[in-house]
């Protein structure tokens, strides 16, 4: 059976730190890739981050330098290690596998999202 469950948001304030977990079953399976995304309130879903199978990873713009993916097949676990966090990366962060190979916007599975809230 297939699961993906977020954990690890809350609110911090700007500079801080959070690191969002996932347990994702997809893991034990290497044709599947995995990501983070996000939403913000009232706005679109967008990609914060994606790892591959082989490890090689990709970061949205607005997160490089602060933001960390990274996974551990064997415990079937999604990490992003989020730091010097700012007011406008709050949103709703959701985990989500795909076929590896197909874009980043077909995903089969997503988690249920964790919340995170970054004060001023």
């Amino acid at each position: 059976q297939v699961y993906m469950v977020e954990s690890g948001g809350g609110s911090v304030q700007a500079g801080g730190s959070l690191r969002l977990s996932c347990a994702a079953s997809v893991l034990t399976y290497r044709w599947y890739c995995v990501a983070w995304f996000r939403q913000p309130l009232g706005k679109e879903r967008e990609g914060v981050a994606s790892i591959a199978s082989d490890g090689s990873t990709k970061y949205a713009d607005s997160v490089k330098g602060r933001f960390t993916i990274s996974k551990d097949n064997a415990e079937k676990s999604l990490y992003l290690e989020m730091n010097s966090l700012k007011p406008e990366d709050t949103a709703m962060y959701y985990c989500a596998a795909r076929r590896c190979g197909t874009p980043l916007s077909q995903n089969n599975y997503w988690g249920q999202g964790t919340r995170v809230t970054v004060s001023s």
